[in-house]
């Protein structure tokens, strides 16, 4: 049952419980709500619901990256598309390129969908964004099911990636900016085990109807990945705005009113006030370091778009550039340890192992299966065991596994019948690379870009780090199939496998362990106190604004207040 006085008339008459002051000190604002668990996961009923609609963005990418590997082999797919059968003439296909251009004009897509959504989610809201972009993605499925010329199939991928890309920048955002604190970390892998949820559901779809002799083959599983969209454009309507967009927009008593509604508790809560009042500050405090960095920028003359270029450029300071750096170097190891590679081309993967068309495509199933049971335990692992032990041991045993499937495969790939052994072995590594790539290297880029960079760039670093992605997405579907083509299948595995080893030497030398750390212990890693002035500004806005309340109307208090004031009339200015 929701609290029903929920409504705050006023929020200058508004007065804070004694202990808040205690609670937006370090990280006892999260503490406060208790440990992480199972229990503790559902029992934020409205806040489930709205993050399992925000992650059907998600979703969506899973769902295309489980049904286009069948239907690139599906007969009546290549019939209505020559262009992309291989078998037509030498010519075609994979030398040609038209079915890694189709398959890798998504992230291509997606890559601008990420870039664009950042400021558009800032402009117009979380909630409206996602709507635009489930609206691009139904546009894209719609000309990709409609499709009679590869012209219009491809620009139908490349407009629902743009979708795709814009659902999978912003929902991570929303999500963290409405989770209870203690559970952020697990509701963010909650959006990584929906891609992989997404892909097995959509494999096995597309893997039924390939048995359809007509064009509704390949035609019912892109229609059939439109159903998520109307759910997701339903369900905005039920979100809530992100109470950390309305404190940016200088909505506070609509910001507390959405705590309320979202922690189901009172405002008179202490743990509401303090979330509350640590946004506030962390906005506010982001805008006073950008000024001290920028002193231009405080004048209200500085237009919208040089403010948010002098913000890109701050990603690439002393200072910060290394964290940055960590954030785009993890989401491109991610891509070329060659997880997607294998989602996308499993079925091509597996035969050469020697595989039939029928085990290919029932291994690939199980393949999509390992990964789902990989990352399902990672909700919980990376608070305990920590972010580094995992990436290192997820590059330590997916070199291994990408170096025994390469050997094998370039020992056996002109004699398989005579080694079913040794085929079974490939196999099974394979397995093993899906399952411990799902406990790692699946979540742990999308969670620590965040937790390195300082508040006052975070939001810039991290849409930077989901740019990387894409983009390395989008190679790796071009130079897969070719590599795959010119070395029978084993140069792909000891290409990857020589990135998983530069992984490792990557993780070990440049990324720190931040579970359990303070901002000041970050910043002696970077050699850097970036996080550490950040946290002292943040710390003297919590006192101002917590003594504006208090003391309303006294002198100090008023001045405090009107020097408060000012920064968010400058934040917020031609937004509202």
């Amino acid at each position: 049952m929701l609290p029903t006085n929920t409504a705050i008339d006023n929020v200058k008459d508004f007065h804070f419980d004694p202990t808040v002051e205690d609670l937006v000190k370090g990280d006892s604002t999260a503490k406060s709500y208790g440990e992480v668990s199972i229990k503790s996961f559902f029992s934020s009923r409205y806040v489930m619901v709205c993050s399992a609609a925000a992650a059907i963005g998600g979703f969506l990418f899973g769902v295309d990256q489980g049904l286009i590997s069948i239907i690139l082999g599906m007969d009546p797919f290549l019939a209505q598309f020559p262009q992309v059968d291989e078998s037509k003439d030498s010519g075609a296909a994979f030398n040609k390129g038209y079915a890694v251009l189709m398959t890798g004009l998504l992230e291509l897509g997606a890559a601008f969908g990420a870039v664009q959504s950042g400021y558009a989610a800032d402009k117009i809201s979380r909630r409206y964004v996602l709507l635009l972009g489930t609206v691009w993605f139904l546009i894209g499925s719609t000309l990709q099911t409609s499709a009679f010329h590869f012209s219009q199939l491809v620009v139908g991928r490349f407009i629902g990636g743009v979708g795709i890309g814009t659902l999978a920048c912003v929902a991570p955002v929303f999500i963290g900016e409405i989770a209870p604190p203690h559970l952020r970390g697990a509701m963010l892998v909650f959006e990584s085990w929906m891609v992989v949820l997404g892909c097995v559901i959509a494999f096995y779809v597309t893997y039924g109807t390939r048995f359809i002799v007509s064009d509704w083959s390949f035609r019912l599983p892109f229609l059939l990945q439109m159903i998520p969209g109307p759910i997701l454009a339903g369900m905005i309507f039920y979100m809530p705005f992100s109470p950390r967009w309305l404190t940016l927009k200088g909505r506070h008593a609509e910001a507390l009113e959405t705590l309320v509604k979202l922690r189901e508790l009172p405002a008179t809560d202490p743990r509401v006030q303090a979330e509350w009042v640590e946004m506030r500050a962390d906005i506010l405090s982001s805008r006073m370091a950008q000024e001290l960095r920028h002193p231009s920028v405080a004048t209200s003359e500085v237009s919208d778009l040089r403010r948010e270029v002098l913000t890109w450029l701050d990603c690439f300071k002393p200072g910060t550039f290394q964290r940055t750096v960590i954030g785009i170097g993890l989401q491109f190891f991610q891509q070329f340890i060659g997880i997607n590679a294998i989602v996308y081309y499993a079925p091509t993967l597996y035969a050469t192992l020697g595989m039939d068309r029928e085990a290919q495509l029932n291994y690939s199933g199980i393949t999509n299966i390992m990964q789902l049971l990989g990352v399902t335990p990672a909700f919980f692992l990376m608070d305990r065991v920590g972010r580094r032990p995992l990436l290192l041991f997820g590059s330590t045993v997916c070199f291994a596994c990408h170096i025994i499937t390469g050997s094998i495969v370039a020992c056996f790939h002109n004699s398989w019948p005579s080694h079913p052994t040794e085929a079974r072995v490939g196999v099974a590594m394979l397995m093993i690379f899906m399952f411990v790539f799902g406990l790692s290297w699946a979540p742990v880029p999308w969670a620590m870009p965040p937790e390195v960079c300082a508040s006052s760039y975070r939001s810039k670093a991290v849409a930077l780090a989901v740019v990387s992605n894409w983009v390395n997405n989008f190679i790796i579907g071009l130079i897969t199939p070719i590599i795959v083509q010119k070395t029978n299948g084993y140069g792909a595995f000891f290409f990857f496998a020589a990135f998983a080893a530069l992984s490792f030497a990557f993780v070990y030398l440049l990324v720190p362990e931040t579970k359990g750390l303070s901002l000041e212990d970050i910043d002696a890693r970077f050699h850097s106190n970036t996080a550490t002035e950040d946290e002292a500004r943040k710390r003297e806005v919590i006192a101002g604004i917590l003594g504006s309340f208090e003391n309303h109307g006294s002198p100090a208090a008023d001045t405090k207040a009107t020097e408060l004031e000012h920064v968010e009339v400058t934040t917020t200015r031609g937004e509202k």
